[in-house]
């Protein structure tokens, strides 16, 4: 078990951390015998634990004899085969880049010193989170995987409960943000005439850039001269996709976030109203289709406008997508990406269960530096379901720009992460993004291939998030006979069972067991 000996204002962090890095552990007290002492206090208390990490910014007492140690406010730097974004100011070796890293061992305990404030990084990114230029870096999982390797490396046992569902590597949590729900509600506004410009010279511009083939550049030419056609109800909306998603999602779980008022464009971050965000769609219109789609393994949840600043108007929002779907309604995605630092609170008091609003408009990746579901510092219940991967992201001209191939390589990039340290890839792929003049559907049809071929569970995002709720519900207990309980919170919840993984002493990070821990159920091992 881990003892964390540190200052009272970094316990939520700690707590957080821990529940993301699911292993026994508990704070500091006196006499209590354990293996591994986590002290990121000035003063180091005297401990028979036979590993100590200590983690800060600041010489101690134990840096006296350190000769050539610096501190700087570079942000990257690399250990080993480690690599990863710093923010906080941090202790180096001097003329390298490496954080410093001492050891030294005295009867049968190794002290480790690690130059940075671990806690404080973790609260900057659920926090502030990561600029752009590091969105391709899961700093938050290279945390917990560094601090387990340095468990591991010193030939000592440790338990955990992956972000892994039982028989999957990972989740997969597909999401649909509903903007445009049909083209014949645009005349003459820029929404149609930027469609207009990119279904004609853009395509073309496109084709010629290896972007779009020469078949999607009729595809679009064809949608053109079907306008005038949907204006007068002659002709099928090619921006109504709801049935094709169903189609190509094939009875896979996805979640659809749809806007609740018409002509409300809500305020943005500098309270200004920037009229283009307004939806041309009246929600009510669509009370059938919702509810046909919840009977088809589909999620609906809410795409607030204003949500964000204040809970009354995240209550009225929540209340009209409910009252559409027949369905208490739990999650909620802001529009274009609005948010602030009050934000979650103001959700949590909305009502919703959890969010998931957290990431890139210009890029993809990792804002929070997580793979995983967490709970924001400033909330009691409401959980952040990350953003990772938008198509808007991946393809708009002022942010990646790629092709079809790029945007598989850079996913395919990120998949690699997931397989590494499991969690829930969560991706928003827009309501009129596989339809004239986006035709992104071949990547859409890629990505939902490599997922099944890599054993991907597909969840709502309701679902996923409960089941990050049912392993954030199971706890650790030292019995009196020295025994450790695993207990799982009993639930109805049909979902995935978690996995407990056990590496035991020497085993170096190489061999482990697993155990399937069923839902109410307590496991026994030994300490």
């Amino acid at each position: 078990m881990i003892s964390v000996h540190a200052n009272v204002a970094e316990e939520p962090v700690i707590r957080e951390f821990f529940e993301l890095f699911k292993t026994p552990w508990r704070f500091y007290r006196p006499g209590v015998a354990v293996d591994i002492l986590l002290c990121t206090r000035q003063e180091i208390p005297a401990t028979d634990a036979k590993l100590v990490l200590v983690f800060n910014s600041e010489l101690t007492a134990i840096d006296a004899s350190s000769v050539g140690v610096t501190k700087v406010t570079t942000t990257s730097f690399k250990q080993g085969n480690w690599s990863f974004p710093i923010y906080g100011a941090h202790l180096v070796k001097l003329g390298g880049e490496e954080i410093l890293w001492e050891q030294c061992q005295t009867k049968g305990q190794t002290l480790v010193r690690i130059g940075y404030d671990l806690f404080a990084e973790i609260r900057h990114l659920l926090t502030a989170g990561q600029p752009a230029d590091n969105a391709a870096v899961p700093t938050l999982e290279i945390h917990i995987a560094w601090l387990r390797e340095m468990i591991l490396s010193h030939g000592l046992p440790l338990v955990e409960i992956p972000p892994r569902p039982v028989d999957h590597e990972f989740t997969v949590c597909l999401t649909h943000d509903v903007d445009h729900v049909g083209v014949r509600h645009h005349r003459f506004d820029h929404t149609l005439l930027g469609f207009l410009y990119r279904a004609t010279l853009g395509s073309v511009r496109e084709v010629f850039a290896g972007k779009k083939t020469f078949g999607q550049l009729a595809q679009n030419g064809w949608a053109v001269l079907k306008l005038p056609f949907i204006h007068l109800g002659l002709a099928q909306d090619f921006w109504y996709q709801f049935d094709h998603y169903v189609a190509l999602e094939n009875g896979a779980p996805s979640t659809f976030y749809i806007i609740p008022k018409k002509g409300v464009a809500g305020q943005d971050p500098q309270g200004n109203c920037q009229a283009k965000r307004a939806a041309s769609y009246d929600a009510t219109e669509l009370k059938d289709i919702l509810r046909d789609l919840a009977t088809k393994e589909k999620e609906i949840g809410t795409h607030g406008l204003e949500a964000w600043r204040e809970a009354s108007a995240g209550i009225s929002e929540r209340e009209i997508i409910s009252r559409l779907t027949g369905q208490e309604e739990r999650g909620v995605r802001m529009h274009w990406l609005y948010f602030g630092k009050q934000s979650h609170a103001e959700l949590e008091r909305a009502g919703f269960v959890y969010d998931s609003t957290v990431g890139y408009n210009e890029t993809v990746g990792y804002r929070a530096g997580a793979t995983q579901v967490y709970q924001p510092l400033t909330t009691k219940t409401l959980l952040e379901l990350p953003l990772h991967v938008m198509d808007t992201a991946l393809f708009y001209p002022s942010y990646l720009n790629l092709s079809p191939k790029q945007a598989e390589q850079t996913i395919h990039q990120m998949l690699a992460d997931f397989g590494r340290y499991g969690g829930v890839c969560t991706v928003n792929w827009h309501d009129r993004s596989i339809a004239p003049e986006r035709l992104w559907d071949g990547t859409y049809r890629w990505m939902l291939k490599e997922f099944a071929q890599r054993g991907a569970w597909f969840a709502t995002a309701a679902q996923s998030v409960a089941w990050f709720q049912k392993r954030r519900a199971v706890t650790f207990e030292i019995a009196p006979d020295g025994q450790l309980k695993i207990k799982s919170a009993p639930s109805a919840d049909q979902l995935p069972e978690l996995r407990v993984r056990v590496y035991p002493p020497n085993s170096r990070g190489e061999i482990f067991t697993e155990q399937t821990l069923a839902t109410g159920e307590e496991l026994s091992l030994a300490a």
